[in-house]
């Protein structure tokens, strides 16, 4: 099993990129600070706190299955980010 810091690492790079690309779209389409950007942003923040929040539950009966659990929804969530995003590239 992956240790607890290789997961907090992965979801603060998964959604650590995921909001540098939006800042990218941003500067590529010249819609700097725009609303669709930076609801975007507040989800994957949004994302961020709560998966956080999952790792750090105390009183888990089976660790390996909740951080499994937690990487499932780190994948679900960025995927669907991912997705919106790329409804505003076209």
């Amino acid at each position: 099993m992956a240790s607890i810091r290789e997961l907090k690492k992965d979801i603060n790079f998964v959604l650590g990129d995921f909001i540098e690309a939006v800042y990218k779209w941003e500067a590529n389409t010249k819609n700097k600070e725009s609303e669709e950007g930076n609801a975007l942003i507040d989800k994957a923040i949004g994302a961020f706190d709560d998966l956080m929040q999952k790792v750090h539950a105390k009183g888990v009966e089976n660790n390996k299955a909740h951080f499994k659990s937690i990487r499932e929804d780190l994948e679900s969530k960025a995927t669907g980010l991912i997705e919106e995003l790329n409804k505003l590239s076209k």
